[in-house]
């Protein structure tokens, strides 16, 4: 582990076995870039960071994994959108994906395999979500793989709703040669739904995809992906003969929660990344009330994801 300066800030460098981990976890708890050294010395990107000029605008750069918390995506109320309404009919803002990847953290421990940091919430993020709570992101890093380890505690006398989430903009493609198309994805969803970007609603059922479905199609863009028959997404070239596929596994049940879902979305045909989702239900939570937990008072919830290359 070592401090790095970048752009007038520090950030933090992990190396791992053959993969190279680097973060800001002040700024948003974020991992902004993973890449593996492979054994002929040539270096491939998993997550993809951009090339910048400064960082004014960190929290809203594709790259990396940008924290989602305490909701997903759009949130509405009544159909306007950015705003959310709590148990006690206040109707309160809500950026979206929430007030996490752009907020402070307070960092717990920082060692040679990772990572704690504590959200340290500003007068925005408490307008948001007026809650008296501890939310800490863990990463361990291992010499393939990432553990990511969401925790909500609740330090106050009434429950706290949440419904968090992960972005992870993976590089792709990642071989010579080859374009999106020839990526091929495995999601075990038994059903499919899109969000009205209008009104906030969920919209199901969604599209049927294949088992082995292609990276290619544009039907899998915006698509929430649940009634998971198991955890674990994968994705790599149809060719089994190009090697390095990714895992992503929601949770540590074999079989999620109901309401799990993992989100499928690219910004366009020519964007260098892919976004491979796991989320604890779909977008606008609270305002549908699917995939929305509560945290009881003195209670503790955690959430995590592991994301490996093979």
């Amino acid at each position: 582990m070592e401090k790095v300066p970048y752009l007038g800030k520090e950030l933090t460098r992990w190396q791992v076995g053959n993969s190279t981990f680097l973060g800001i976890p002040e700024m948003g708890a974020r991992l902004m870039h993973w890449h593996v050294t492979l054994g002929d010395g040539t270096v491939r990107d998993v997550l993809y960071w951009p090339d910048l000029k400064d960082i004014n605008d960190f929290a809203m750069l594709k790259g990396g994994n940008p924290v989602l918390f305490p909701f997903c995506g759009r949130s509405f109320d009544g159909g306007d959108i950015h705003f959310w309404r709590s148990a006690d009919g206040v109707r309160r803002p809500m950026p979206i994906h929430g007030i996490a990847r752009q907020g402070k953290f307070e960092v717990l421990r920082c060692d040679e395999r990772g990572f704690s940091a504590q959200l340290i919430p500003d007068d925005a993020a408490r307008e948001s979500y007026p809650f008296d709570y501890e939310f800490v992101v863990t990463y361990r890093f291992e010499a393939l793989k990432l553990f990511c380890e969401y925790s909500l505690r609740n330090l106050g006398g009434q429950p706290i709703p949440w419904s968090a989430g992960h972005h992870f903009y993976f590089a792709l493609p990642w071989n010579d040669g080859l374009k999106r198309e020839d990526y091929v994805i495995r999601i075990p969803a038994a059903r499919t739904m899109k969000q009205d970007f209008a009104t906030g609603k969920l919209i199901a059922p969604g599209p049927k995809f294949k088992a082995v479905e292609s990276m290619g199609n544009p039907l899998l863009l915006d698509t929430f992906h649940t009634a998971l028959e198991n955890n674990t997404v994968t994705f790599g070239p149809k060719n089994k003969e190009n090697p390095g596929e990714i895992s992503v596994k929601i949770g540590t049940a074999r079989v999620p929660d109901p309401n799990a879902v993992f989100v499928t979305w690219t910004l366009d045909d020519k964007a260098p990344y892919y976004c491979v989702e796991p989320w604890m239900g779909p977008a606008n939570a609270p305002g549908n009330g699917t995939g929305l937990h509560w945290v009881m008072p003195g209670q503790t919830q955690s959430f995590v994801v592991e994301v490996e290359v093979k």
